[in-house]
């Protein structure tokens, strides 16, 4: 069985954008984004919600081709195209960069790219990530913790209707207060 990430950058709040959709706060620095380079490379299959797959694909397609790009975003870059992409979506017509569209139920699809074969998944977006919670089918939170407060947004966390028991496998600091934890789903 293939194991299902969720991870984001946060605010200390709990929140994955700030209110209008403002990222500005989560700007990592050059180790973060290195591990955040780091676990593209490692990822078998991402999954995206729509408004998360329409910020990467805005930037990340072309990054590298961009006169100002640094070596780790040109690397980032090419190992976004490279990466199997799955957009759930009702409203997106059309996916590039190695990328699949899915347009029907995302519990019954992301269980089943579960028992495929290959390497680990990574599911991002709000929205997404809230399905695959409720439906018990993330089995670790890599929470990147920015040490700002934004007031409201999008949350990490949805609601649920039953309590997720959470095991920690790892903290990590980064520049700028930035603090890395990981939990694995106790099952």
């Amino acid at each position: 069985m293939r194991k299902l990430t969720y991870g984001m950058n946060l605010s200390l709040d709990g929140y994955i954008a700030a209110p209008g959709d403002d990222l500005g706060w989560s700007v990592p620095s050059d180790e973060l984004f290195q591990w955040w380079s780091d676990r593209v490379q490692a990822t078998g299959t991402a999954l995206y919600g729509r408004k998360l797959w329409e910020t990467m694909s805005s930037d990340w397609p072309t990054a590298d081709q961009q006169p100002d790009a640094t070596p780790a975003q040109i690397e980032f870059a090419r190992r976004w195209r490279d990466m199997p992409k799955v957009v759930f979506s009702s409203t997106t017509g059309t996916v590039d960069w190695n990328t699949r569209l899915v347009t029907g139920d995302a519990v019954t699809e992301i269980t089943r790219l579960k028992t495929e074969n290959g390497g680990p998944m990574d599911i991002g977006g709000a929205t997404l990530a809230a399905v695959a919670m409720r439906a018990g089918l993330i089995d670790e939170y890599a929470i990147v913790t920015h040490p700002v407060l934004v007031g409201g947004g999008t949350p990490f966390f949805a609601a649920l209707d039953n309590w997720v028991n959470l095991t920690l496998v790892e903290t990590r600091t980064f520049p700028d207060g930035v603090v890395l934890t990981r939990y694995e789903t106790r099952r």
